[in-house]
């Protein structure tokens, strides 16, 4: 019994027509049928009840049509699982991500993703940055995108990657037409900052510098989305630790991380 000869059978029981599945296995009908009686014949049971109208499994060719499936998907399995056995195992490695960050940087961890794929699984860490900072010197996610400034710690390394402009949403009809305005002229207004969810050093940092020049209301926002403020944070930052990029478990991955982050954007 060769292979071939469970192609056939398996394609004559899927489509219960000899016309139809030598059209699909690229033969004429009478060979087909030829190799089927073959078949029977080497294996002592009638697989088909056919006549000139129908074609029917038999109680052997409908035990043997799992069987041959089961082969024939080993079968066909093999270069892949060949590929598997011999391939580097994969490590799972978790990349901190901040929320709100911008499209193109998740384009950059897009890249980095396809790029380290064969010995790495990146998985996304969600978190804000000042604990993402943290979770990477504990060793938790290997490197994370944060948003400066972020406190000092000799065991991380830093690579900028994008720098934004800030902007402020204000009342239309009180500045329609401006082009600039000056900030004692928003001392009236409150100042609707970042979500708590959200809020870094960066945030805490402009608050106060804001309410040192005269910007003394607040709007809280609750939650992890802006309702309506429209900010873009300035500043981002891809940290990993030294000790595991260096010679350790991480050294490729970083490496691709530096060519792909090599150049900062800009919005």
């Amino acid at each position: 019994m060769e292979l071939l000869h469970l192609r056939y059978f398996v394609a004559v029981a899927q489509e219960l027509n000899f016309s139809t599945a030598a059209r699909r296995l690229h033969m004429a009908a009478s060979p087909l049928s030829r190799r089927i009686k073959d078949l029977e014949q080497e294996l002592g049971h009638r697989l088909f009840d056919r006549d000139t109208h129908h074609v029917r499994l038999t109680r052997a060719g409908s035990a043997l049509l799992p069987i041959a499936r089961g082969v024939l998907e080993q079968v066909d399995s093999i270069g892949r699982r060949l590929d598997e056995a011999v391939r580097p195992r994969r490590s799972t490695l978790l990349f901190g991500v901040p929320t709100g960050i911008h499209p193109d940087l998740r384009e950059r961890m897009d890249a980095l993703a396809e790029r380290a794929g064969d010995r790495f699984e990146i998985k996304r860490w969600p978190g804000g940055t000042e604990r993402l900072v943290d979770a990477v010197c504990d060793g938790r996610p290997a490197l994370t995108l944060a948003r400066l400034p972020v406190a000092g710690d000799p065991a991380l390394e830093q690579l900028p990657v994008m720098s934004e402009r800030l902007g402020a949403v204000v009342p239309g009809d009180r500045f329609a037409g401006r082009e600039s305005i000056a900030l004692a002229e928003l001392s009236e207004l409150a100042y609707a900052g970042s979500p708590s969810a959200v809020t870094n050093a960066y945030f805490r940092g402009l608050d106060r510098q804001l309410h040192e020049l005269g910007v003394r209301k607040r709007v809280e926002l609750g939650g992890a989305i802006f309702e309506g403020v429209a900010e873009t944070v300035a500043g981002g930052l891809a940290f990993w630790r030294r000790d595991r990029a260096r010679g350790g478990d991480l050294e490729e991955v970083v490496d691709i991380a530096r060519e792909v982050f090599a150049e900062p954007l800009a919005a």
